[in-house]
């Protein structure tokens, strides 16, 4: 098996959120607008939990540390 890099994986996590916070809005109005708006802001929050996430391997399992609070 090919060795799995966690920091390149949460690197691609990082990026995915960056993206997520870069994309314009489609030419969509009305309930669909605040949908895909609602929908973007979820992605981003999710992105970057897993993004800044710290790392560790434990009993052989990967164990992704996410604080919950700003400090």
């Amino acid at each position: 098996m090919a060795q799995f890099d966690v920091d390149a994986m949460l690197e691609r996590f990082r990026s995915r959120a960056e993206a997520v916070r870069q994309r314009g809005l489609p030419p969509v109005a009305g309930e669909g607008r605040r949908a895909f708006i609602e929908q973007a802001e979820r992605d981003y929050t999710d992105y970057m939990l897993v993004g800044g996430a710290a790392w560790s391997v434990e009993d052989d399992h990967l164990v992704l540390r996410i604080p919950l609070t700003g400090g």
